[in-house]
């Protein structure tokens, strides 16, 4: 017996089949393009600024929380500088919340962390956090490397009258802090506009169109003297 099937039912069959087999919409299934970054990790120990007796460490930090509820691993870092040049402990695919590690002596310690998901995104990395770990016989701590405040990196200023700013700190209590700023077109910028100042600001003038480096050397009264990193800003 012949059997004529027709457009239309030959399309309905088909359809049938499509998602009897998984081949419909899963509402279930969800958009990896959708993913949402854990967030940022805060961190606990070694508090900031510590003068540490003991130099082997352990670092912790509160737990990240994702939104989509993927599995989270932490990365942290250690430096002995605050731009993360010189990263002396570097540990990735952490899955709890603390890490030991034994540190050189006598010497500043910067660190932070960041959270990832197992889909691969990343949260920024935390505040950062910055210690001293105790040296035998040490008289003289140098000052901890300075911060930026402003302008912020690479920014673009529209006012030719600008001030620069940054904070400086020193572990040791009472410790006179000074300061040598450097700015110029050239980097690292080797013209130094301001020699031993208190004052954590720098007002100057500036010309258009132009890419500034500017850097920040610490100075304590006992000597002690700590290079900033290089900063960059540009003028319009």
């Amino acid at each position: 017996m012949k059997i004529t099937i027709n457009n239309t039912v030959l399309t309905i069959i088909l359809s049938t089949l499509m998602f009897s087999c998984g081949g419909g919409s899963d509402d279930s299934t969800e958009d990896p393009g959708n993913n949402t970054p854990p967030t940022i990790p805060s961190l606990s120990e070694p508090v900031n600024n510590l003068l540490c007796t003991d130099n082997n460490l352990t670092f912790k930090w509160n737990a990240s929380s994702d939104p989509d509820g993927d599995p989270i691993s932490y990365t942290l870092e250690v430096a002995t500088d605050n731009g993360f040049t010189q990263i002396v402990h570097s540990f990735n695919n952490l899955s709890s919340t603390s890490k030991s590690i034994l540190l050189d002596e006598g010497l500043a310690h910067y660190w932070r962390v960041k959270a990832k998901d197992n889909n691969g995104d990343s949260s920024s990395y935390s505040n950062t956090f910055q210690l001293y770990t105790e040296g035998e016989g040490e008289i003289n701590y140098l000052p901890f490397s300075p911060v930026l405040v402003g302008p912020d990196i690479d920014a673009t200023l529209s006012d030719l009258n600008t001030s620069l700013s940054w904070t400086g700190s020193h572990i040791t209590t009472g410790a006179v802090l000074t300061y040598d700023v450097y700015l110029d077109t050239s980097n690292p910028p080797t013209t130094e506009v301001a020699n031993s100042i208190s004052e954590t600001t720098y007002s100057t003038t500036l010309n258009a169109s132009t890419v500034y480096y500017w850097k920040v050397v610490v100075k304590d009264d006992n000597g002690g003297v700590t290079h900033g990193q290089v900063w960059s800003f540009k003028t319009n």
